[in-house]
């Protein structure tokens, strides 16, 4: 199966655009790759497992109603925050990543895909002086130092089916790591979802505000 039919399995009500987008990832990708280091090469021969599909974990939890705004915090070359985008058009995206070169990666992809919901900035979380819905990232950190670089920057409306809050997208055991954490917290596997051998022990953590 390719990228674009596991995509199409898991997601199938893609409009023709979407699909489009999608398909052209790997090769945009692969060409920013060869130029400058946003994805781990052996991950790129998986790229549409360990990227995309992983990105898009975060919506087998939960969809966005239009006009959700969510950020997206150490974002690298554009994960989690660019397949969310493709895949929920009319929401507004804020990708955010200490190192330069990467944010360019991610400006360059976003204006190749025509994505107009997706702005990029070169920027510490901590800095970022806007408030959004969700904050989305994909295991930048431990999540107390997380809860720290987010702090203040929710809205205070729910719109959406969840609260607002973050999804955390992460592996391993987490019991230690969030035993320090005193909100609510929910945990979904990602097996549950997908049946490829990488997600057995990845899960998406939300955290409500």
């Amino acid at each position: 199966m390719n990228g674009l039919d596991l995509i199409s399995s898991q997601f199938p009500n893609l409009t023709e655009a979407q699909k489009e987008q999608f398909g052209r990832l790997q090769e945009l990708y692969n060409d920013w790759n060869s130029q400058i280091n946003v994805i781990s090469r052996k991950d790129t021969d998986n790229f549409y497992e360990r990227h995309v599909m992983h990105s898009l974990a975060i919506a087998k939890v939960t969809g966005f109603v239009d006009g959700t705004k969510i950020m997206d915090i150490g974002t690298g070359g554009g994960f989690p925050g660019i397949p969310l985008a493709i895949l929920f058009p009319n929401c507004q995206f804020l990708l955010v990543d200490s190192i330069g070169k990467k944010i360019k990666v991610v400006k360059e992809v976003a204006a190749a895909l025509g994505l107009k919901n997706v702005r990029a900035m070169h920027e510490r979380a901590e800095n970022i002086n806007e408030q959004f819905d969700f904050i989305v990232s994909r295991a930048v950190t431990a999540m107390p130092t997380f809860l720290l670089w987010t702090k203040g920057k929710f809205l205070k409306e729910n719109k959406n089916e969840f609260k607002n809050g973050i999804l955390y997208l992460k592996g391993g055991d987490l019991e230690k790591e969030m035993a320090p954490v005193k909100k609510a917290i929910q945990y979904f596997d990602l097996k549950t979802f997908y049946s490829e051998d990488f997600f057995e022990t990845k899960k998406v953590v939300y955290v409500r505000n």
